[in-house]
């Protein structure tokens, strides 16, 4: 980062291509998923939950809030653990998807610029997760 401003270029060509190393698929623990995605990623045998809120439950009961949550898009495929996502392989020293040919969309656009800590030193440390407005999970920020 250089007078606030962002090199866009050095943000979309770093680490472009992957390197098998499998840190997306460790670190992120949500994962958005489309509409058609739901099915398969359950069927396959990954866990899928909705972003659902306490105060929704109480307020509209479980199955109304579920619905809800899945009418505005807030479907995940989730890891439970530190292992990573359950169609991550690690073999020959590298790792690969399992489902790679029918991954989510939103891991089908993960750049692996996002995956490490390599593209925050190029635009300052750690201030530079708020250039994606999300956190390591991909949730977003909290704003103050």
């Amino acid at each position: 980062m250089k007078d606030g401003k962002v090199d866009e270029h050095a943000l979309r060509t770093i680490f472009d291509d992957c390197r098998q190393c499998g840190t997306c698929c460790r670190k992120y623990r949500k994962i958005v998923l489309q509409p058609d995605e739901v099915e398969f990623i359950a069927r396959m045998g990954g866990h899928v939950g909705v972003g659902v809120s306490m105060a929704a439950i109480r307020e509209k009961g479980l199955a109304a809030a579920t619905l809800a949550a899945q009418d505005g898009g807030k479907v995940y495929m989730i890891h439970p653990d530190d292992k990573g996502c359950v169609f991550l392989q690690h073999r020959d020293a590298k790792y690969r998807c399992k489902i790679y040919h029918y991954r989510p969309k939103t891991c089908r656009g993960f750049r692996c610029n996002l995956a490490d800590d390599s593209f925050l030193h190029l635009f300052g440390g750690e201030s530079a997760m708020h250039l994606l407005g999300t956190d390591s999970y991909g949730l977003p920020l909290k704003t103050e």
